[in-house]
């Protein structure tokens, strides 16, 4: 199996080193801090223009956890397929942005 994760210092520490190589798991190597390497990202900023633009919004944990499983629900093949498309350009630009912010 092979893990990816943003390298943040939760993800990074000793104790989930040894336990994800204690059974075997690797990681792949993967820029610091890089949202835009990260389709689920996109999927969470897509989710939140969604129940954002609700004429109702939700009004309690509840609503809003029942809003967003049926968002989650809503989106479409087209719009993953779009995500899993876009990811040659957004690696592009954030190897020409040296690892930097990108406008993706």
């Amino acid at each position: 199996m092979t893990l990816q994760h943003d390298n943040a210092t939760s993800h990074t520490a000793r104790s989930v080193h040894d336990f994800l190589q204690d059974r075997n798991v690797s990681v792949l190597p993967w820029s610091a801090k890089s949202p835009d390497l990260n389709p689920i990202e996109h999927v969470w900023d897509l989710l939140d223009r969604r129940v954002r633009a609700k004429a109702i919004p939700p009004r309690n944990v509840r609503e809003l956890a029942g809003t967003l499983v049926e968002e989650w629900g809503d989106i479409s093949q087209q719009e993953r397929a779009n995500l899993v498309q876009s990811m040659r350009r957004r690696c592009t630009a954030v190897l020409n942005a040296a690892g930097g912010h990108t406008r993706y």
